[in-house]
């Protein structure tokens, strides 16, 4: 056999193999490239652009209906749901957000925090706690429990000592008891009525010796010359008083007295009036004042040093840092118990909110050939050579089959 004839029967195979490999291998190609249509001048090229990118919008429209209608149901993103807000995943995140919070209080923002915090102080203590604690004061039970713990334990309980009773004796000796107080109020109350009636009682309400004494001596004269004196000689009546208080030892009774006051001692329906007097007191001074007093009160303090303060308070309260996993366990079991109700209607609403048919669609769309073909390849890069290789064989099978015909021939 002559090598032309050897060449004839060889040759098949080979060509069959070349050309099955390499047309797979173009016609895969072709699916993506060329990238833009090509033109000769005015007439365009047939299969360009690639076959892909000539429809990617179509595959855009088709990629989301397939992702939707398979893989991203409405029951499927309820399952990735539940299984994204399980009670420990949300308590962490919860708990995450609550230190975070809690550190940025700690940082440099303190400022800009207690400035929040104090407006909201204000606003709420200076404007709409006295208007509703003029409307709480309207009602008859108003503090009612609270005003008479306060003074069934308070009140009750209030008796000088020793030295409380020595001051105040003191003082009532040299500010209300002064003896020329004494005798101006000797002489304002020995008016010349009531001098008259003084008589004219002791004269009437008198018997034996004090009969005789009232009836021939009288105390209408007596009290007379009493004023006069008082007027007329003040520096002596003076002290003629100052020296009966002390004779007398006004000071030293009083000091007794003031010390075995208690409410205690009272009868207990005087006891009772009283702490009703005082609620009711109470109450109608908040209704009336309460709310001018707040408000003065809230436009002396400083809200923005008292938020400094409470912010100081909290940075360093052990008590808050403990309890920031109970909250966010508290808070996450209430999230749990809202999904398990109403996760269905919530993934309904969502869908349309994040559009994400239309989010895929604008991704294919706003991706580039030479990119689809990358990430494409990238997935079926060993499926895609696989179909080349096959091409080949398959190639190489018909030249085989070609050089048996001729053999047989």
């Amino acid at each position: 056999m002559d090598l032309s004839t050897y060449w004839l029967y060889i040759s098949p195979p080979i060509l069959g193999a070349i050309i099955g490999y390499f047309t797979n291998d173009i016609a895969i190609k072709m699916l993506f490239r060329p990238y833009k249509a090509v033109y000769i001048g005015k007439y365009h090229l047939p299969f360009t652009p690639g076959l892909i990118p000539s429809n990617q919008e179509r595959l855009a429209q088709r990629i989301s209906d397939s992702i939707m209608g398979s893989l991203l149901t409405p029951e499927e993103l309820q399952n990735l749901a539940r299984r994204l807000l399980k009670t420990e995943r949300v308590q962490g995140a919860i708990h995450w957000l609550l230190r975070v919070s809690l550190e940025q209080v700690k940082e440099e923002s303190e400022q800009k925090t207690a400035q929040l915090i104090a407006g909201i102080l204000r606003d709420l203590l200076g404007q709409a706690f006295p208007r509703i604690l003029k409307i709480w004061a309207r009602r008859e039970d108003f503090l009612e429990v609270q005003i008479n713990q306060i003074f069934d334990n308070l009140l009750l309980e209030i008796q000088l000592n020793e030295d409380q009773a020595k001051k105040l004796s003191d003082w009532i000796l040299q500010v209300i008891l002064q003896p020329d107080i004494l005798r101006q109020g000797i002489v304002d109350f020995l008016t010349d009525r009531n001098i008259k009636v003084i008589d004219e009682g002791f004269r009437a309400k008198s018997s034996g010796t004090y009969w005789v004494v009232a009836n021939l001596f009288g105390l209408q004269n007596t009290l007379t010359r009493l004023r006069a004196f008082c007027l007329d000689e003040k520096e002596a009546s003076n002290a003629r008083l100052e020296e009966l208080i002390v004779a007398l030892k006004i000071g030293d009774r009083l000091q007794e007295l003031l010390q075995n006051i208690s409410l205690q001692n009272l009868p207990v329906s005087t006891v009772r009036q009283l702490r009703k007097t005082t609620r009711e007191t109470v109450r109608l001074y908040i209704q009336e004042k309460g709310t001018d007093l707040i408000q003065g009160l809230s436009k002396s303090v400083d809200w923005e040093d008292v938020s400094k303060l409470i912010l100081a308070r909290l940075r360093n309260s052990a008590v808050v840092s403990a309890s920031l996993e109970v909250v966010s366990q508290e808070l996450a079991l209430v999230l749990e118990r809202y999904l398990e109700q109403d996760l269905e209607k919530i993934v309904a609403k969502v869908i349309p909110i994040l559009s994400i048919d239309q989010v895929i669609i604008d991704r294919v769309k706003a991706t580039s050939p030479a990119d689809l073909e990358a990430a494409i390849q990238g997935i079926v890069k060993s499926e895609l050579q696989a179909i080349v290789n096959l091409g080949g064989v398959l190639g190489l099978v018909v030249g085989l089959l070609q050089t048996g015909l001729l053999l047989l021939r």
